[in-house]
């Protein structure tokens, strides 16, 4: 037996989804860019997608840019909002996915950016106060903060951090590819000015997103040579990962109800289990349900012999895990968001995290193989 419990890291592919893509690969080959019927066919496939995201998000179509994940959607708000919309200061968390925190710190070294870290505490939750004292600091930031944190799960309350950045003329761009799919998010409600998503963390295709974009801020492309998605991202559409892409948010959309209780209730049956089975353990990230994506357990385990060697000893047991973040899946360094919060070094930071696939008994026989690894 083989229990998959690494989606947050990568969810696997939709047979719906799948049959929407394989379909357009076979009878739609057109360029979107190009002006004959075969063209105009595929460009009319692909804008049928953007406005059905649009819908999905209360958006509009001409607000969705079509990128390749999460990762380049994050750099183009970045980059463009200090090259294009004069950004000076950009104020974000040392918990941030690397697409943030590093594109941050190169504005920074390079001298085109200041960057401000704001506090958190030991659950990885933001400091509000912190937070709107460094916005009326330096009015006219660009605030990149993520809806929820793709290692412990930690959630941001959007509605409040738009509106400190609205009182102080701040951007606000929220990295929201753990959030997407999981949960119902009205841009228009948010008031929101950026928002990215990846296709593949909701039962989508790799190498398939998009950027949120609110019509107001007038961006340039960094990816140049063409004038493609509206001359905002230069190269040919990638046409089946953006059917696929808009077919897995709207089955996601439609599960959403039934999939949180589903899964917020094994992911408490998970925490009592390991609880009850490994003494000394903890959790990492706040405890509830408001507060916490329900699709992320990240323990904090006691010290054990398995130390560094325990995800590989799991992965022969049959269990798939992460020990922190799959960006960074193979670095030799631990994980900043772990170290941001004060875990101790003594204790092994392991994540678990459910999909649309993952059963109770699944959890059960992780935990046995856990406890084995772990006590034996």
């Amino acid at each position: 037996m083989r229990v998959y419990l690494d989606n947050a890291a990568t969810t696997p592919l939709d047979p719906e989804v799948l049959l929407a893509m394989t379909d357009v690969m076979a009878h739609c080959y057109g360029n979107p860019s190009a002006q004959h019927a075969i063209g105009r066919n595929a460009k009319g496939i692909m804008e049928m997608a953007r406005r059905k995201i649009a819908e999905l998000i209360n958006a509009k179509p001409s607000e969705i840019l079509f990128t390749a994940g999460g990762t380049e959607a994050d750099n183009i708000v970045i980059r463009s909002s200090v090259n294009d919309l004069g950004v000076k200061n950009i104020i974000t968390s040392a918990i941030e996915h690397h697409a943030v925190l590093n594109t941050v710190e190169e504005m920074h070294h390079k001298g085109l950016a200041q960057m401000h870290l704001v506090n958190i505490n030991t659950l990885g939750e933001v400091d509000l106060m912190h937070l709107e004292q460094l916005a009326n600091q330096y009015p006219g930031s660009l605030i990149s903060l993520m809806h929820a944190n793709n290692e412990i799960g930690t959630l941001l309350d959007l509605k409040k951090v738009a509106k400190i950045a609205k009182l102080n003329q701040c951007l606000f761009h929220s990295d929201t590819v753990q959030t997407m799919g999981h949960y119902k998010i009205d841009v228009q409600d948010l008031e929101i000015d950026f928002i990215t998503c990846s296709a593949h963390k909701f039962n989508g295709p790799k190498g398939s997103g998009f950027l949120f974009v609110r019509n107001a801020h007038k961006l340039k492309p960094i990816i140049t040579g063409g004038g493609q998605e509206k001359n905002m991202r230069a190269g040919t559409e990638n046409l089946h990962g953006i059917v696929g892409l808009a077919k897995a948010l709207e089955i996601a959309d439609h599960a959403i109800d039934y999939e949180t209780k589903r899964l917020q209730d094994l992911k408490s049956l998970m925490r009592t289990l390991i609880s009850e089975s490994i003494p000394g353990v903890s959790f990492n990230g706040p405890d509830s349900d408001e507060q916490c994506l329900y699709t992320v357990l990240n323990v904090s385990l006691p010290p054990n012999s398995s130390g560094n060697m325990l995800l590989f000893k799991l992965d022969i047991e049959g269990v798939c895990a992460s020990g922190g973040s799959a960006c960074s899946s193979g670095a030799s360094i631990g994980s900043h968001v772990l170290a941001a919060i004060n875990h101790p070094d003594d204790r092994t930071g392991l994540r678990f995290s459910f999909g649309k696939l993952t059963t109770e008994e699944d959890l059960r026989f992780a935990v046995e193989k856990l406890r084995k690894v772990v006590l034996d």
